[in-house]
């Protein structure tokens, strides 16, 4: 736990912003339209599971550049959200987002350390929950 899984770009134009990504790095970027979000392939995924194939390579995402979300975001596994944004309030930061769900995925939250820098969680469903449900660390 705690290793970093996955990254945000917020965008203020996604179409603008997909194709820059798209033609500066080569990256597949995959619209989520209901979602209003954008996958973002920078690595081979294991198409079973959509997870990396190549140890410590991560995947990210896309989204409309909002509020608190207007820099780029790094996500980091734990094992239990709830307990890890008790811990960032008692230390000095804030909430930003609390825990909601991807459905037959896992869960997400955003939260503001002390230096006023936003970082994502990210925990997966329990062991079992997921079973055939495709899909990616977010």
């Amino acid at each position: 736990m705690g290793g970093v899984v996955h990254f945000e770009i917020p965008a203020d134009d996604q179409d603008r912003a997909r194709n820059f990504y798209k033609q500066a790095l080569g990256w597949r970027i995959d619209p989520m339209p209901d979602m209003n979000y954008n996958m973002v392939i920078t690595t081979p995924m294991d198409e079973q599971t959509g997870r990396p194939t190549e140890p410590g390579a991560i995947n990210g995402g896309m989204m409309p550049r909002e509020a608190d979300l207007t820099a780029p975001v790094i996500t980091v596994d734990v094992e239990d959200i709830d307990s890890t944004l008790k811990t960032v309030e008692e230390l000095g930061g804030s909430v930003i987002r609390p825990k909601d769900a991807i459905p037959g995925m896992g869960f997400y939250a955003y939260f503001k350390d002390t230096e006023g820098n936003v970082m994502g969680l990210w925990e997966n469903l329990p062991a079992g929950a997921a079973e055939g449900a495709a899909g990616t660390a977010l």
